[in-house]
């Protein structure tokens, strides 16, 4: 410690001397001797101050250099004792001691250390600093993306790494397009099989978790009976929806259009009441942030109807025309008027053509728009966003008539009955002829 004093306080400088003016020190400095001419006592008092102030400061300097140097032997101890486990390693499972798989879920913005917390929970690994030791050496753990992966348990965290990398080891994700119903239905002319949303869902469940080469499943039927529970709230069905679906005729069809269209990740693990719980509740938060809880202000329709009438837009129109076809909607519904949509008549018989049989259009069913008038008992199939947003904000017109009239899409409107029958003799040969 180096204490200082001026006049009678007595102090010690950096090595140790006494600078009172009885000491040697004292006496040296104001020997008889060469020195500046005019300087006074007083100004060398100053520099002699300056000159221990400047030692203090390369001392003090010494000190912070030494601190930022302890620290960051700290930091560096401290991010080689994480990856590490210390100087023996982290623990990590041995080769040849795999046991069953395992479905670990990576999140979206999740770190390699957070999906290594989880790949330990599941017994995957024995510790997050072998997982992020091992991610960090392969380079494409950057690429993994969100969703759920079947992993090897109790393996070393290379193997495990090097699993999870692979495009193959994602379970669980599933792609409903624009226009799905939930189950299979045939196309008339083809009969080609278009697989329903339970078809995919029960496809993209399947998994090997024991490397039998047999993977287990949840099938079709399973989804179906989930799907048609009495009590829906157990499938995530939002309030807006839940009385319309407690009343509709067939329990089969109940979620119908309450699973959007998009690109899906679930648990192949979990039961199908869950699957199907995450979907409907999830899609409910993708048609909510369209504004369909308060459109009905704009279109007159409360949501659920909103939803139906989007689907009649998905499956009857393009596009680009979806906006006028919802304003037809509407039209034919404040006439009132029968919608007369061939979808509607399809989608009771499980089956796909642009055009219907007469014996067909004269069936009544819950969904016929040419047998009643008014929206069909449910959705048809899941519409897309850009349809729903259609039947929220419809084109301006007057429009009560439509016909598509080629392969292309090509579609005519008009409000004139006459102008529509005239419309409908612009259609392609053979384009609306039914193939039963």
């Amino acid at each position: 410690m180096n204490n200082y004093r001026y006049e009678d306080e007595v102090h010690t400088d950096p090595i140790g001397y006494r600078t009172d003016e009885g000491s040697e020190f004292h006496r040296a400095v104001n020997a008889p001797g060469p020195r500046e001419v005019g300087r006074s006592r007083a100004q060398r008092r100053q520099d002699l101050e300056a000159e221990r102030r400047k030692r203090r400061g390369r001392t003090v300097g010494l000190a912070l250099g030494l601190i930022v140097v302890l620290a960051v032997a700290g930091v560096g101890y401290f991010v080689f004792d994480r990856f590490t486990g210390g100087p023996g390693g982290p623990e990590d499972f041995a080769s040849g001691t795999a046991g069953p798989s395992v479905v670990v879920r990576v999140h979206p913005g999740d770190t390699a250390e957070q999906i290594g917390a989880d790949a330990v929970d599941k017994g995957v690994v024995a510790s997050t600093g072998a997982f992020m030791s091992a991610a960090v050496q392969n380079s494409s753990i950057s690429a993994v993306q969100p969703g759920y992966y079947l992993l090897p348990s109790h393996v070393p965290a290379s193997e495990a790494v090097t699993a999870l990398v692979d495009p193959a080891a994602r379970v669980g994700s599933v792609v409903i397009s624009e226009g799905r119903q939930l189950h299979d239905s045939s196309d008339v002319n083809t009969e080609a099989v278009k697989k329903g949303i339970y078809t995919l869902l029960s496809e993209a469940s399947c998994i090997d978790t024991t490397g039998s080469g047999t993977p287990t499943c949840i099938s079709y039927e399973d989804f179906n009976a989930a799907g048609a529970a009495e009590d829906s709230s157990t499938l995530g069905v939002p309030d807006w929806a839940a009385e319309r679906v407690s009343t509709v005729p067939d329990r089969d069809r109940q979620l119908e259009g309450l699973i959007s269209a998009g690109s899906w990740d679930f648990d192949p693990t979990a039961s199908p009441t869950d699957i199907l719980a995450q979907l409907v509740s999830e899609s409910a938060e993708t048609y909510e942030s369209t504004g369909i809880l308060t459109a009905g202000a704009n279109s007159g329709l409360d949501p659920y109807q909103t939803l139906v009438a989007a689907s009649l837009v998905e499956r009857e129109s393009l596009p680009q025309d979806f906006s006028k076809v919802a304003r037809v909607i509407i039209n034919r519904l404040a006439e009132p008027q029968k919608l007369e949509f061939d979808s509607t008549v399809n989608y009771a018989l499980d089956t796909t053509e642009v055009a219907t049989t007469d014996l067909d259009r004269a069936t009544v069913t819950p969904w016929n728009t040419y047998a009643m008038e008014g929206l069909p008992a449910t959705p048809i199939a899941s519409p897309s966003v850009g349809a729903v947003e259609a039947v929220e904000a419809p084109a301006d017109g007057d429009w009560l008539y439509f016909v598509t009239i080629n392969t292309a899409g090509e579609t005519l409107f008009t409000r004139s009955y006459d102008e529509h029958l005239a419309n409908i003799g612009k259609v392609e040969d053979g384009f609306l002829e039914s193939g039963r």
